[in-house]
């Protein structure tokens, strides 16, 4: 892990090291996408606070030989799961979708990461999406950037 990326040190189980992680950050993979089957509850206190039910979306070889599947999203709204996790986190990181994901219609928030990442929400348009199996969707970078 290199001095140049301190976000590397707080991130295991990567898929492939040399193609996630980079001068800037840390690439990460979709491991899971879930369909809300039905809705969660949140209310003001948090005594009827209730997860949402999520069920796997199921994925499909696009050639009999592949190793890996592929999600077929249609437009609307999912749950991804992250590969990787985070861990000793002293500061708090950054997470924000990849720009190859949003250039293809898919988006999810960025958000502040303090102790794991969460599940997330997806988002995809109209048009669709399809995303391989351990597809880098996400980047994690530091929460605060110096500029020169």
């Amino acid at each position: 892990m290199s001095a140049d990326n301190p976000v590397s040190e707080h991130v295991e189980n990567l898929v492939y090291e040399p193609a996630q992680v980079h001068d800037h950050g840390v690439d990460l993979t979709v491991s899971a996408i879930y369909d809300v089957v039905a809705p969660g509850r949140l209310d003001f206190g948090g005594d009827e606070l209730e997860d949402a039910d999520l069920e796997p979306h199921p994925t499909t070889k696009r050639n009999p030989d592949d190793e890996y599947e592929w999600w077929d999203l249609e437009g609307g709204q999912y749950v991804i799961q992250h590969n990787e996790f985070v861990t000793d986190v002293e500061e708090p990181l950054f997470l924000q979708p990849r720009h190859e994901l949003l250039a293809r219609g898919g988006s999810h928030p960025s958000m502040r990461v303090f102790d794991h990442l969460p599940l997330v929400p997806l988002s995809v348009a109209d048009g669709g999406l399809r995303l391989k199996e351990n597809a880098r969707v996400s980047t994690l970078l530091p929460a605060t950037v110096d500029r020169p």
